[in-house]
């Protein structure tokens, strides 16, 4: 793939191993089920996603040099991404593991250490070229997530190459949402989480995604959106929020639903449609993407 990239998308690339089961589950249960193995992570979902709405996303991340590496690369490129920039690192290729049952997400593990151990060596490309220096830095769109180590997300938050961008962030899972902090007033930022990571990153207990995001940009946020499952969701910027309700839909996946919802925001953006209509167009692609079966 030639020719400058849309978007640069950085973070998790890996397998999803997905076990889900139509009945109501918790800690202990034995069902019968469906198994799905799929391309995953935060960064490549959200890649994927976009390339469906028509952009050209390229990936800046970490992949082993394992067959199981080389067939994620092949898929990627499949679909549509470019894969010049990826960091082929001795670490086998990262996977991820979820249990869903009709309420829901029951567990998950995610094993990323292929990508921690690679460091700032996936960000060489923004660095010192072909994608951008430190004295002539990157000034698109950049889709992050927080499946980088602390460390390397702090130095991001300073970093010269992330100056200029126009930083789209995605905590990854609640449990690492703090590690965004240093980057919360990013001045190009756009947040993207739902209530309880937004709870989490602010060590508070609002009940709704309005009172969440308004309190994000009293911690100093340039722009955040906030989601709550089926309960409205929330823009805000400048002091603005504005707050919808996602259409009513039968769930019958949740992992990825978050991503899609990010990439279909940053796409609607990307073709020009004011706030309220991106958001809709956000809440739109999310609804369908949780009420549609991926397995046959």
């Amino acid at each position: 793939m030639t020719g400058k990239p849309d978007i640069l998308c950085i973070g998790s690339v890996l397998w999803d191993v997905v076990g889900r089961a139509p009945v109501r589950m918790k800690a202990g249960h034995d069902v019968p089920g469906r198994i799905s193995v799929l391309p995953g992570g935060v960064a490549m979902n959200v890649a994927m996603t976009l390339a469906r709405f028509g952009l050209r996303p390229a990936l800046l991340t970490a992949v082993g040099r394992d067959a199981s590496g080389d067939q994620l690369l092949a898929e990627a490129h499949r679909l549509g991404l470019d894969t010049a920039h990826v960091y082929r690192g001795d670490a086998a290729t990262d996977r991820y593991m979820a249990i869903e049952g009709s309420n829901g997400l029951v567990a998950a593990i995610a094993d990323a250490h292929g990508l921690e151990a690679a460091g700032d060596a996936i960000l060489a490309p923004l660095d010192s070229g072909p994608l951008g220096t430190t004295a002539a830095p990157w000034e698109g769109l950049i889709a992050l997530d927080g499946n980088l180590t602390e460390d390397l997300l702090a130095e991001i938050a300073r970093r010269p190459s992330f100056a200029r961008a126009d930083l789209r962030i995605a905590p990854a899972s609640p449990g690492k949402v703090r590690r965004l902090l240093p980057l919360l007033r990013h001045r190009g930022a756009t947040l993207y989480m739902n209530l309880i990571e937004a709870n989490l990153m602010l060590g508070a207990h609002h009940e709704s995604t309005e009172r969440a995001a308004e309190a994000l940009l009293a911690a100093g946020a340039n722009r955040v959106l906030v989601t709550d499952g089926a309960n409205p969701a929330s823009l805000a910027a400048a002091h603005e929020i504005r707050t919808k309700a996602p259409p009513a839909v039968t769930v019958r996946r949740v992992t990825g639903a978050g991503d899609t919802f990010m990439a279909a925001h940053i796409s609607a953006e990307y073709h020009g449609k004011p706030p309220e209509e991106a958001l809709d167009a956000a809440l739109d692609a999310a609804a369908r993407y949780i009420s549609t079966e991926d397995l046959p």
